[in-house]
């Protein structure tokens, strides 16, 4: 047999070990978490206590999953549970795969983190610009939230009667360049922005020649054998696995009821910045990547280096803004837990433990993934209901789990 053939077989193994990883097959080779049944039992109580209509987490170690619980229905009104192979969407999740699309090119020599946006995009030079400083903005900028640019910048819901509508086109946000501003020095701190994502993916575009998402395909999904991500409308024979996304709110007559927004909708330019669909078997298969999930061999560890190699993963996990601002109240549970921004990673220091992660929210979905990169220990789950309603006294379902997930990990 050929060395061709042989490499080729050992890659489907790889692919098929993850998978079966994924899917629980594995869950026999390491111990479930302490507290686990206590874990689920809260779950289930947060779901049902903010009307959550489907939602599943998976808890993994060194890529393998040792625990997963599914909580309710994908699509209520066909009576279809959430199951391993329930399709949610991510959110803002997907920008950790433009920013590792960026450190790719950065690592092949075909960027600079130092490199002004205005020489790819000099269509910034429309945006309000009270610092004179538009021409200052690196890729390091906006991959790390430290540009300037407004949080929120998108949908525009002050009243004002200039704000348009959320962008569908590259066209329309350049349109709307005009109608933003630079609030900060450049550089200077941190603000949440969504368009510095679609930036970055006009860059990749750009240089590559591929629009975002082929070259996401390409570079990302392909070589780590991610077979069920997409983004945009999901593909026939994935129909049937495609969570419906629900939102909580009142209707007409004041009474809360949980209305179902379908399965399909379209992110229109935003894609890039949060445009991921896929089973949770999927995010565990990058959660195994991030983790460097190799278990020592040699083709994983090549494959993974093809994508992107460890050190630079560290390298975009090194706290560089904190999240919020100096002058926020220290309390007893800020002391023990602070939060920043690395690039484009979340670093989240929790007593003394260092956790990396990213949350995600559009439409009805919500979700999140941490990892601890001390101990290989990772979780990610998703939820498929939002939430209209002015916030309760309770924390809501969503930041009751992340919260506690932290103790699955640590």
């Amino acid at each position: 047999m050929s060395r061709r053939v042989n490499s080729v077989i050992r890659h489907f193994v790889f692919i098929a070990i993850v998978l079966a990883a994924a899917s629980g097959s594995l869950m026999a080779q390491q111990a479930v978490p302490t507290g686990w049944a206590d874990f689920t039992k809260m779950f289930d109580n947060a779901m049902e206590r903010d009307r959550v209509t489907g939602a599943a987490i998976v808890v993994l170690r060194d890529g393998n999953l040792i625990s997963r619980h599914e909580y309710g229905f994908a699509d209520r009104a066909n009576n279809k549970r959430v199951m391993d192979r329930t399709i949610f969407h991510y959110g803002s999740i997907t920008k950790t795969l433009t920013a590792v699309a960026v450190m790719q090119l950065r690592d092949r020599g075909r960027l600079s983190l130092d490199d002004q946006v205005t020489r790819y995009i000099p269509e910034l030079r429309m945006v309000h610009d009270p610092y004179r400083a538009i021409d200052k903005i690196t890729i390091r900028m906006l991959l790390s939230h430290s540009a300037g640019f407004q949080n929120p910048t998108w949908p525009y819901k002050e009243g004002k009667d200039w704000e348009p509508f959320e962008p569908t086109t590259w066209n329309q946000l350049v349109a709307m360049m005009p109608y933003q501003e630079l609030l900060f020095e450049p550089g200077s701190r941190f603000s949440y922005s969504n368009p510095a994502f679609i930036y970055l993916a006009r860059i990749i575009e750009q240089l590559t020649g591929d629009s975002w998402e082929i070259y996401v395909q390409k570079n990302i999904f392909a070589p780590l054998g991610m077979t069920h991500s997409y983004f945009g409308v999901t593909p026939y024979y994935l129909e049937s696995d495609r969570s419906h996304n629900y939102t909580l709110m009142k209707d007409a007559n004041g009474k809360e009821t949980v209305h179902d927004n379908g399965a399909e909708f379209d992110p229109g330019i935003t894609i890039p910045n949060g445009g991921w669909n896929a089973p949770l078997g999927d995010l565990a298969i990058w959660l195994s990547f991030l983790t460097n999930a190799t278990h020592g061999n040699a083709d994983t560890q090549r494959r993974y280096d093809t994508v992107l190699k460890h050190a630079t993963l560290e390298e975009m996990w090194k706290p560089l803004y904190p999240t919020t601002a100096q002058k926020d109240p220290v309390t007893a549970e800020t002391v023990q837990r602070s939060e920043s921004i690395g690039l484009s990673f979340f670093v989240v220091r929790h007593g003394a433990v260092t956790l990396i992660g990213h949350t995600g929210s559009q439409a009805g979905f919500l979700a999140f993934i941490y990892f601890n990169p001390a101990n290989g220990k990772a979780v990610v789950s998703a939820l498929n209901t939002n939430s209209d309603l002015p916030p309760g006294k309770e924390k809501p379902a969503f930041n009751t789990v992340r919260d506690a997930a932290f103790a699955l990990i640590e």
